[in-house]
């Protein structure tokens, strides 16, 4: 237990470098994720026979992909940083990867930011392809499901979103504080469970949409669960009390509408 509670003072995070270019394995798991979200999406298209062309998947591929990265730095910089102005009135900024002529990359990314971007781009891609948003939506968050594993992974290599104190034997020192690997949990409540309850309710489904909006209620419920166990950004804290989080009121917004949208769609078919 004493090399895995010290772990951050035996690992690099970064993996190598190109020239003056550091390469993270922060960077490197959130590209295994969205490859393995692809593959899985592919395979159960496959597997399932779901009536969909290679051509039509791979071009909502790069919709959604656009939509997920727009969506995440534009999130985080309405809802976490604290120069959101800075940020809105130089746009060309929010995407810059250098600071004072130096590579430093781009640090910042919301979930629910990226959700909301997928979310867009998707009804535009299906408006404009004349498919259906719901049928995608359900394979695509198969795939989702199946990658976020990685990128959690990949922000506990990157040592950030970092637990609460703790006293449990697993605990992992942090600046020589123990605290929860919450990154870990989330990848196991938020990806690893959830693929496997929505893979095993796929073709049991019985409206287009269910899947999808099944995620929304279940990641929403895992993801406030998970934020009992992770420290507040420490640039916002607690929104209210010691428990209020900004994940935990997002989390709870999107669990009431998933809720609502799934009643409400239930309701029709069901008549």
């Amino acid at each position: 237990m004493e090399f895995w509670q010290n772990i951050y003072s035996n690992f690099n995070p970064i993996a190598f470098n190109i020239g003056s270019i550091a390469v993270h394995w922060y960077g490197i798991m959130y590209a295994t994720a969205l490859l393995f979200a692809i593959f899985t999406a592919k395979w159960i298209i496959k597997h399932d026979k779901i009536p969909i062309s290679n051509e039509i998947f791979d071009s909502y591929i790069w919709w959604s992909e656009i939509g997920v990265i727009l969506g995440a730095r534009v999130g985080y910089i309405i809802f976490y940083d604290t120069h959101t102005m800075y940020y809105l009135s130089h746009p060309w900024q929010i995407f810059n990867p250098f600071v004072d002529g130096v590579f430093t990359g781009i640090s910042g990314m919301s979930y629910h930011g990226a959700f909301i971007g997928f979310l867009i781009a998707s009804f535009l891609f299906c408006r404009k392809n004349k498919v259906s948003f719901w049928f995608l939506a359900d394979i695509s968050v198969l795939g989702i499901s199946a990658g976020y594993v990685f990128g959690r992974i990949g922000n506990f290599f990157n040592q950030e979103l970092v637990g609460r104190v703790t006293d449990v034997p697993w605990g992992i020192y942090v600046n020589d504080v123990l605290r929860h690997p919450s990154q870990l949990y989330e990848a196991f409540l938020e990806g690893i469970l959830i693929f496997i309850i929505l893979f095993t309710i796929r073709k049991k489904k019985t409206f287009d949409g269910q899947l999808a909006i099944s995620y929304g209620i279940l990641y929403s419920s895992m993801r406030i669960i998970a934020e009992f166990f992770r420290e507040p950004d420490i640039q916002l804290g607690f929104l209210y009390g010691e428990w209020l989080t900004m994940g935990m009121l997002q989390s709870g917004i999107f669990a009431i509408l998933s809720i609502s949208l799934f009643l409400i769609i239930k309701r029709k078919t069901v008549r």
